[in-house]
């Protein structure tokens, strides 16, 4: 997020920059043409002037080779090409004054000749009709074939007799408009730079609260209640999200604590009075006469159903409660005691309880916790195995967590029934007989979650049930101190 708003900051400067930056540029490139225009136009001025007073009727006889010019008129002439000369080779302007017909007068270079059409064209034509030639298309430094013609008319009473053309090359306005452009691309560089602090100064103020504000929510959505967002800078607004937030998690803390402890004592209460129920059935099986045993039974069997959904309804609210902290646990080792707590009752069916799994894997978990969740999921998987099955607790280091899978040869879940596994209270409709409350697996599942770790359920071919117990991997470093005193203890760990 803190890139992205980063990148609109910078794309909006960006654009500010370049709407000022690039008029500003052609403002720069139009006023140094125009400054050489109004200079080439202010001597072109000077030259037509001094024109008439040279006596410009002497030396237009004098260039046709008219017999009855005078000998004055040729130097007037000689004078006006050196004059013209010395303008060319001051300034390197091509400069010429030419008839009304295009014949020269006096031109410098001698060779030289306005090109035919275009521009030059354009302005001979504005200085025949007596106005002087508008400013030339506009020179950019990446033009360097384009120069400046611009033409004034030669007027003597009241009629264009000569025009005064010059062209000048632009190599030298070309360079002051790019050095003019370097140092806006200078200045709107470091403006760029100045703009990219402020504006990750400004990002990181916005944003700050808005991390703080989504680890605490992680850390909520993850079990760890008791997060909140601490007091710190940031907009008003934010600020103000983040004190409503901690009210809010505050609120729904208390009202989860309530729940869950409404649960606990209500299955703590209920207790008592079922025990005294169950104590009174008792009594009066004794005072029935014969033929009853059936009913009786089934209300003891009743009775003994709901003893045992108070007992599991008490465990998960114990379990809700509990803000276990995770420590690096062998896993491998808790796994294979539990597997032989529970083989004799598996050895009373004829199921073969079977453990595999590497000497070592070290989990973060509680090992309270993860064993209760452990002894639920194989008490689920003997119950629902077939006599004779087989049950096989499987432990693996994966690259980022631990898993325990107990796989059992039941019945299994459709897939739909698998999305539901682990809900409180649901059993699957073909699973309505056997003795249960619905609670094991969702005991596991929050054994697990409080801890940091997950629980997965998935098919078994051909038939049968696979519950996976898995927490985040202890790291390497914990590893080597955990099993460095087990020796090669360990190493006898292997499938019985």
């Amino acid at each position: 997020m803190r890139t992205r708003l980063l990148g609109i900051l910078l794309a909006l400067m960006l654009c500010v920059l370049a709407a000022l930056g690039m008029p500003l540029a052609a403002a720069f490139a139009a006023a140094e043409q125009s400054r050489v225009v109004v200079d080439r136009l202010d001597d072109a001025a000077r030259f037509a002037q001094d024109l008439p007073t040279s006596g410009f009727s002497g030396l237009e006889l004098a260039l046709k080779g008219d017999p009855q010019r005078a000998p004055g008129d040729l130097s007037r002439r000689h004078a006006l090409d050196a004059e013209v000369a010395r303008y060319h080779e001051l300034y390197g302007v091509r400069i010429g004054i030419f008839q009304r017909d295009g014949l020269p007068i006096a031109v410098a270079p001698p060779e030289w000749r306005p090109p035919s059409g275009g521009w030059a064209d354009q302005a001979f034509q504005e200085a025949l009709d007596g106005r002087r030639s508008h400013n030339p298309p506009q020179v950019w430094p990446w033009t360097p074939d384009r120069t400046l013609t611009v033409a004034t008319p030669v007027v003597r009473d009241g009629d264009v007799v000569a025009v005064v053309l010059s062209e000048s090359p632009t190599g030298a306005l070309r360079a002051r408009v790019l050095r003019s452009w370097l140092v806006i691309g200078a200045g709107e560089a470091a403006a760029m730079v100045v703009a990219v602090l402020l504006a990750a100064r400004l990002t990181e103020w916005v944003l700050r609260p808005v991390r703080t504000l989504d680890r605490a929510t992680h850390d909520i959505a993850t079990g760890r209640m008791n997060a909140r967002v601490a007091p710190g800078g940031g907009p008003p607004e934010l600020q103000r999200l983040a004190r409503s937030f901690n009210e809010m998690a505050d609120h729904v803390v208390l009202a989860l604590d309530q729940q869950k402890a409404f649960v606990a004592d209500a299955s703590h209460q209920l207790r008592n009075p079922l025990a005294a129920l169950l104590l009174r059935v008792e009594v009066l099986g004794l005072e029935l006469p014969e033929g009853h045993d059936e009913e009786l039974g089934g209300v003891r069997e009743e009775g003994v159903r709901l003893a045992r959904v108070l007992d599991d309804l008490l465990g998960l609210a114990t379990a809700e409660h509990a803000r276990p902290e995770p420590e690096p646990t062998d896993l491998s080792l808790l796994s294979l005691e539990r597997v032989d707590a529970w083989r004799r009752l598996a050895g009373r069916r004829g199921i073969e309880l079977a453990w595999e799994g590497p000497a070592l894997a070290l989990g973060m978990a509680d090992p309270i916790g993860f064993g209760s969740a452990l002894d639920a999921v194989l008490d689920n998987a003997l119950k629902f195995g077939p006599d004779g099955s087989r049950v096989r607790v499987m432990v693996a280091v994966r690259r980022e967590e631990v898993a325990v899978t107990v796989s059992d040869q039941g019945p299994g879940l459709t897939e739909e029934e698998l999305a539901r596994a682990g809900d409180r209270f649901w059993r699957s409709p073909r699973h309505q007989n056997v003795d249960g409350s619905g609670l094991g697996l969702s005991i596991a599942r929050t054994l697990l979650q409080a801890a940091g770790g997950s629980v997965a359920f998935g098919p078994v071919a051909p038939s049968g049930l696979a519950v996976t117990l898995a927490v985040p991997r202890a790291g390497r470093k914990r590893a080597q101190r955990a099993g460095g005193g087990r020796g090669s203890a360990g190493q006898g760990l292997t499938e019985r």
